[in-house]
């Protein structure tokens, strides 16, 4: 055993064991290059373990629900490992869509109207053949929210899909207008805001299965230019150098608001918590580049007992990678897999009708 001491902690780890099982090197030879590699090893994992590898917050105002995650969702109470090699924010959130894989997934696709006369394509995943929940009518239902531009095609999402199969469940993604291939029928994509065609699509959902529960699952927050061509100058809006211009320019304009700092005061989730009645778990790092620690609502969410935040150290933006060579399982996914099934499975102790 080797104790070291680093920034005042002391560190108690078999870094024989480690270095064997994480790296994969051959420790029974002998030389400089081996030493000088054990020592830099040992001061790296000691920065790793004191720095970087940590328990995420659990940030909630009601007991009950905290009790429910730590019961069901233990991955909330474990220090969580990113990848050793990549655990840097912009690393983690450039790497995810790179090196993690896409697993085969068949989906049924459905167009639904909206009010204006829009279409809305759903990618419905049945999982008809699961025995787990034979049923069709009372099989829990899974609705998956993209992120900004992404699709039922984003890796993210094919996994949400595979661990919801594996659980029995069945899945649809909501694929908001414009990035999934359709056309435009009208001069209206999306925003942040805006949730009329989220309300469409729960409600189409419910008619079609009243007797499933259902849950949801939102990852972060396209186009056919044809159409917006109409009232919009596109060449001036693809000049756009960030993400601010282009709802300056574009976003902010499509959904009627004054300034860009009124879309945003809109869209941010801080004047929304209060309304949620449903139990939610957010998922964040404190080093997403997107999402910032100073901009996430922790009193906010301390004020609502529906409303749960799990905050890790790292992870950046939807990165969330752990493991040697994150290929297939992301400490998201495990914690969408152990939420769900805990929600479906025991939602009678969260006062859950449906």
């Amino acid at each position: 055993m080797i104790e070291v001491t680093w920034n005042g902690n002391s560190l108690t780890r078999d870094l024989t064991v480690y270095l064997e099982n994480q790296v994969k090197i051959n420790l029974s030879s002998s030389g400089l290059g081996l030493s000088l590699f054990l020592g830099i090893g040992a001061v790296y994992v000691c920065y790793y373990l004191s720095t970087v590898a940590k328990k995420p917050q659990l940030i909630t105002g009601s007991a009950t629900l905290s009790e429910f995650l730590r019961r069901y969702c233990p991955v909330v109470t474990e220090t969580y490992y990113p990848t050793f090699w990549c655990w840097e924010s912009r690393v983690q959130t450039l790497l995810r869509p790179l090196i993690t894989t896409k697993p085969w997934v068949e989906y049924r696709n459905e167009l639904i109207k909206a009010a204006d006369d829009g279409h809305i394509s759903l990618d419905w995943n049945n999982n008809d053949d699961n025995t787990l929940y034979p049923v069709s009518a009372t099989r829990p239902t899974i609705l998956i929210l993209p992120g900004l531009t992404g699709t039922s095609k984003e890796s993210y999402v094919l996994h949400m899909v595979k661990q919801s199969e594996r659980l029995g469940y069945r899945c649809v993604v909501f694929n908001n207008r414009g990035v999934a291939g359709e056309r435009l029928l009208t001069p209206r994509t999306y925003c942040a805001a805006n949730t009329e065609d989220l309300e469409t699509v729960i409600l189409h959902i419910r008619n079609a299965f009243p007797e499933a529960p259902l849950v949801a699952a939102g990852v972060s927050m396209g186009g056919h230019r044809q159409i917006l061509n109409k009232l919009f100058n596109i060449d001036y809006i693809m000049k756009a150098k960030t993400v601010r211009e282009f709802d300056e320019r574009f976003t902010s304009v499509m959904f009627g608001y004054k300034t860009n700092v009124d879309y945003y005061r809109d869209a941010s989730p801080s004047h929304k918590l209060k309304s949620i009645e449903v139990p939610v778990l957010c998922l964040n790092a404190l080093d997403d580049v997107f999402s910032p620690a100073y901009a996430i609502p922790m009193q906010s969410a301390k004020q609502n007992p529906n409303v749960a935040l799990l905050l890790t150290a790292h992870g950046g933006h939807i990165g969330f990678l752990e493991g040697i060579f994150p290929r297939r399982m992301t400490y998201t996914d495990r914690i969408f897999k152990q939420f769900i099934q805990a929600v479906v499975e025991h939602k009678d102790e969260l006062n859950i009708t449906h």
